[in-house]
């Protein structure tokens, strides 16, 4: 029986527009000065494998722009880019060429420790595989980026504690990954990825290792986390998943071919 969840709360700037059935509907509620604000900036973003006759270009003068609250999906067949431009998005890549600002901060500028404390301060990652640590608990992995970020240990168990708690975990928070569902194993790295307060949540094909019901409950809570003003781009194979985000983008040889709203225009 699926324990009963609080509404999710994050400390994260921007608007909380009401849930209705069809978010791609949803009118536009974030003001001008939030309009302006990018949390990240592609600009004329190339990433290329190998040179001459065997050279690979995985992005092809790619610019995207995502702003604060925004809730889009990429989509794309294998070897279309969107992986790669996730990569690049979450500071697991470098392209190999254009400009990249995270936050306001110019990535191409940082050392690789720097960019881990990037990663730690402004992102949360939700991968198809859940990446727990299988010799700790819940509430234990949950506690991991904070112990990275040097947060007090007794308000690291207060905040890991309250976010399994508002994705449904109550009950368990001593069980280690073996003890609990796929499901709930994601659940317990979204309370991860967002424990933090990141201003980017990135998601690769959070849906995809669970089933149909388990999906919805999932999804179900990315959308709780939108609501509170969370800024989250996925990526996703699949339409009826997609479908949740504001907006579409589809990519293609490296490019973005097609997407949903005047915002963003075919490069």
């Amino acid at each position: 029986m699926q324990e009963p969840k609080e509404p999710l709360s994050i400390r994260s700037a921007g608007s909380a527009p009401a849930a209705v059935a069809s978010r791609q509907e949803q009118p536009e509620h974030h003001s001008n000065a939030q309009e302006a604000a990018a949390v990240a900036e592609m600009r004329d973003i190339c990433k290329v494998y190998g040179s001459g006759p065997t050279e690979v270009r995985a992005l092809d003068h790619l610019s995207l722009r995502v702003n604060r609250g925004d809730y889009l999906a990429m989509m794309g067949s294998s070897g279309s880019g969107k992986s790669t431009a996730m990569n690049i998005l979450g500071c697991l890549d470098r392209p190999t060429s254009g400009t990249y600002l995270l936050n306001g901060t110019p990535v191409q500028d940082l050392n690789e420790d720097q960019l881990a404390d990037l990663r730690n301060q402004d992102l949360g990652f939700v991968f198809q595989q859940f990446h727990l640590l299988p010799q700790l608990t819940a509430l234990e992995n949950v506690m991991l980026p904070m112990i990275y970020a040097n947060v007090p240990r007794q308000e690291r168990r207060e905040r890991a504690t309250e976010a399994l708690i508002r994705v449904g975990l109550s009950a368990r928070l001593d069980n280690r990954p073996n003890q609990l569902s796929g499901g709930q194993q994601q659940r317990v790295a979204l309370a991860r990825a967002i424990i933090n307060q990141p201003v980017l949540l990135l998601a690769d094909e959070p849906t995809g290792a669970l089933d149909s019901s388990t999906t919805r409950e999932v999804l179900d809570l990315f959308d709780e986390l939108h609501d509170q003003g969370m800024t989250i781009l996925m990526v996703t194979h699949e339409k009826d998943v997609a479908d949740r985000a504001q907006r579409v983008i589809q990519f293609r040889d490296g490019r973005i071919t097609e997407a949903l709203g005047d915002w963003l225009r075919t490069v």
